[in-house]
């Protein structure tokens, strides 16, 4: 059984199917396996800055029904940054040494982080300043993390976006219209190029490929010529305008986020083609939802390899997927390595093939 250890797990930034299965893994893992005692972190890095900081204790029993929940039972935010956490008089205040006191105060041998490249980053540099034992597991739906294959959620929101794509044709056959699908994935268009091909699409727009409207609606005019009546759009939410712009909309807390480039192509299209389009935003549905069978086998070998790492004393590492297994990388290297999709990779040699238009 060797050491006893008290270890914590928090999941931090945006929410993806898997994290509870991640969760689970872990718990079976260090308790059934080692016999340690695990800790639950609420909120993120929120949950060590109250003192007494608020966990939540996990045993087998607690998780067991966890492996098919989507979200997360512990929480997360994608919003404060510790370095500069918004405080209630407008300022912004550096609260890394509250964390740091929590971790010491729940007396953690270590600390299990769940997250994508910019949590992992701001995890790291607060163990760096703390001296706190750290190991990472990669979660994200954009897939962006470097060195690894998979983070868990991506699946789960391709499965989600392949899904409505499948459904879109039927009625953009119906009603002989252009249908423009926007899905997430920050700046890499995994999720777009992967369901895109999946689930058909004529179109594929992602950031890391430019493309013209001009060509784009020489392509649907293509189609028309050979008699298809309709076609597919699949656009990822960080692709520009023709002319290089970023599209954002500004909610009403005054926050700037990514969308509305499906709209901007929407009116181009028409006036260019003169046929009916229609925009779908999936946003916030591809996170949700019972995980894919693979996001739960990844999650699953991400948890148990994460408490290996603790059990080795291998710290400041993150596991994750190459080769169809299991390995562990240092974080500051994967996290350096930001995994975009490659222009002339397999997926985007694939599309071409298939005579999707990807852009110019």
């Amino acid at each position: 059984m060797g050491e006893h250890k008290r270890i914590g797990i928090l999941t931090s930034g945006g929410d993806c199917a898997g994290l509870n299965a991640a969760i689970r893994a872990v718990v079976h893992r260090a308790v059934g396996s080692y016999g340690w005692e695990v800790l639950g972190i609420r909120q993120a890095t929120q949950g060590l800055m109250h003192h007494p900081p608020k966990v939540m204790p996990l045993g087998i029993d607690k998780v067991d029904s966890l492996l098919t929940a989507g979200g997360t039972v512990l929480g997360t935010t994608n919003e404060g940054n510790p370095f500069a956490f918004p405080m209630p008089d407008g300022t912004v205040c550096d609260r890394s040494s509250d964390i740091i006191a929590g971790y010491h105060q729940l007396g953690l041998d270590a600390i299990i982080g769940i997250g994508g490249d910019g949590s992992l980053a701001i995890l790291r540099k607060i163990a760096q300043q703390g001296n706190l034992n750290l190991v990472g597991i990669p979660k994200t739906i954009d897939n962006d993390v470097g060195i690894t294959e998979h983070s868990i959620g991506c699946d789960t929101a391709v499965n989600i976006a392949t899904e409505a794509i499948d459904r879109l044709h039927f009625t953009a056959a119906s009603h002989s219209r252009v249908m423009i699908l926007e899905v997430m994935g920050r700046d890499a268009g995994h999720i777009a190029i992967s369901a895109g091909i999946s689930g058909g699409a004529d179109v594929i727009l992602i950031p890391e490929i430019p493309y013209s409207l001009d060509n784009l609606c020489q392509k649907l005019f293509e189609r028309q010529d050979r008699g298809k009546n309709y076609s597919l759009i699949v656009v990822s939410e960080a692709v520009r305008t023709d002319t290089g712009e970023t599209v954002t909309r500004t909610n009403r807390l005054g926050q700037c986020r990514l969308g509305g480039i499906g709209d901007y192509l929407a009116d181009r299209i028409s006036a260019c083609t003169g046929a009916e389009t229609r925009v779908i935003v999936l946003g916030h549905i591809q996170r949700g939802g019972t995980p894919s069978p693979l996001d739960r086998l990844i999650a699953s070998a991400f948890g148990v390899a994460a408490v290996d790492l603790i059990a080795e004393g291998k710290y400041d590492h993150m596991v994750g997927w190459q080769n169809r297994q299991v390995v562990s990388v240092p974080i500051g290297e994967a996290i350096a390595q930001y995994r975009a999709v490659d222009p002339n990779g397999t997926l985007v040699k694939t599309a071409k093939g298939l005579g999707i238009y990807l852009g110019d």
